[in-house]
């Protein structure tokens, strides 16, 4: 096992994919000449050019669009947001091309584009670059989400990513860059939608991926002081779910907490506690608990933040409500 950070680990999986198979590319803006805005691509130019590591001018959509095409005609495009918060200006593109083409031409497209970047809460960035966007994009038929909270589950589901011949959306906490863990030295792959136990437990399930998992991680230690033996369960991918790895742990604890950096209002979170309750109504001794981000813009203000997230003390609050 080597160990690395998040950052490494992305970067990594990108040079792999690249030298094993020529129609990867990398495209985004300061991919290149810059060695990236939160330097994952660092390197890359020198390795591979210019023609395959591609900086672009500040235009989402135009180069939202380019590597949909891209993907039409064969290649295999990474293409890189410097946020998540910036593809909402190309959204359009994302949606009404890359999710839907392959179902609208009757088959004859597929698009094995993967969308990637930074996301989520980054630390005073204010509220238009911290948003966690992973609910709209899940809620797309034809998109597949990822969103990987370790450096090894970063390394090996954006290898499987790259290639899939579905368009994904991998999305890369950005408070995660700097986080170190150890990835295997062999070449390997880790599939899509299919979850991973964390932390095995007794006393309640926490669901959780993406940055949630680090700050359930923060909060263990609150956690185990007051006498607790949570599972923990990360998602990973969020489309598809791995709702059997789910159901088995809300079956052996009967109590669910699900831990999430967005927005309560229609999130993931929502999605996942529908049908944990549809399937699993029997099992339950308690109703499901979600921590999520407050609802509202998030503020520039570094404590008014740190008060807005999921931080350790609102998620042994939600631990006490389930319990109680």
């Amino acid at each position: 096992m080597a160990k690395m950070t998040y950052r490494e680990a992305v970067r990594r999986a990108m040079v792999e994919e690249m030298q094993r198979d020529e129609t990867v590319f990398l495209m985004g803006e300061e991919v290149g000449h810059y060695q990236g805005a939160y330097k994952v691509s660092q390197g890359m130019l020198d390795q591979f050019g210019e023609m395959r590591v591609v900086d672009t001018p500040i235009s989402e959509a135009g180069f939202t669009g380019v590597g949909v095409g891209a993907a039409m005609v064969g290649l295999r495009p990474i293409i890189e947001f410097m946020t998540w918060n910036f593809s909402l200006v190309a959204i359009d593109g994302i949606i009404s091309s890359a999710a839907k083409m392959l179902y609208m031409s009757g088959g004859q497209f597929n698009i094995p584009v993967v969308f990637r970047g930074p996301s989520g809460v980054g630390g005073m960035v204010a509220a238009q670059h911290s948003q966690s966007l992973e609910s709209i994009y899940m809620h797309i038929p034809g998109l597949k989400v990822v969103c990987p909270a370790t450096p090894r589950d970063a390394c090996g589901l954006l290898k499987t990513s790259i290639r899939d011949n579905n368009p994904i959306v991998f999305m890369e906490s950005e408070v995660l860059y700097n986080v170190s863990g150890e990835v295997p030295d062999e070449e390997f792959l880790i599939p899509l939608g299919k979850a991973d136990v964390k932390r095995e437990g007794s006393d309640f399930t926490i669901v959780t991926w993406s940055r949630g998992h680090l700050l359930v991680q923060e909060a263990m230690s609150l956690i185990e002081k007051e006498g607790y033996n949570p599972e923990v369960v990360d998602l990973r991918s969020i489309r598809p779910l791995d709702e059997k790895t789910i159901y088995e742990s809300v079956r052996k604890t009967n109590r669910v907490l699900i831990v999430e950096e967005g927005w309560p209002q229609a999130s993931v979170g929502s999605e996942v506690s529908d049908r944990i309750q549809r399937n699993c109504f029997d099992d339950l001794d308690a109703p499901i608990i979600r921590v999520t981000q407050e609802d509202v813009p998030m503020p520039y203000a570094p404590n008014l933040e740190k008060q807005s997230i999921a931080n350790p003390a609102k998620i042994l609050a939600g631990i006490h409500e389930l319990m109680s």
